[in-house]
């Protein structure tokens, strides 16, 4: 049974097995029958910082623009850059539609325009991805270690709250009832 969970959200549970993913929320960004690839976006980074990266790439932040972290996308390539954004920056030829009015742009055309002040209304810049080879995702999730949830950019762009907790609750599930083991009936 193949399915695409693009723009879904994943919610580890206790039964995830690799630290660098327990209480992680990731929207899958790409999923087809050869793999996924999507971006932890509840993960801050302490180094670098929005300005450090900015620097990186030879562009300075507008005065007014609010500090914000840099997520740790996911530990495939740490040093490649994500911008999910909501898509009213989308341009065809840079942004991926993503579904829930999300896209996703890995050029420094975006990095521009955000340090300029003229970028998408929400955002976030994710260092890194993670990333499933074929069938690993599915076998994941059958191992109970992912909950899926519809991808939600109220959730994904919240700076200030839990947003594991947060997309367990939009399923209907308390964080505090969850347990590491899983059965089948």
């Amino acid at each position: 049974m193949t399915f695409d969970l693009t723009g879904q959200m994943l919610i580890a549970t206790p039964a995830m097995g690799d630290p660098r993913f327990q209480r992680s929320l990731i929207l899958i960004c790409a999923h087809s029958p050869d793999g996924a690839m999507g971006l932890v976006v509840n993960r801050p980074m302490r180094q670098p910082n929005l300005a450090e990266v900015m620097a990186q790439v030879k562009l300075s932040l507008a005065p007014d623009l609010p500090a914000r972290p840099v997520m740790a996308g996911g530990p495939v390539e740490p040093g490649q850059g994500f911008v999910l954004h909501s898509d009213d920056f989308a341009a065809p030829s840079l942004s991926q539609a993503l579904p829930g009015g999300l896209a996703l742009t890995a050029s420094t055309e975006i990095l521009r325009a955000i340090a300029e002040g003229r970028g998408p209304r929400a955002w976030l810049l994710a260092l890194g991805y993670a990333g499933w080879g074929a069938g690993q995702l599915e076998a994941e999730i059958a191992a109970n270690a992912w909950l899926t949830c519809p991808g939600d950019a109220g959730i994904v762009f919240d700076e200030g709250g839990d947003q594991w907790e947060a997309a367990l609750r939009s399923i209907g599930a308390d964080p505090r009832l969850l347990s590491s083991t899983a059965g089948r009936a």
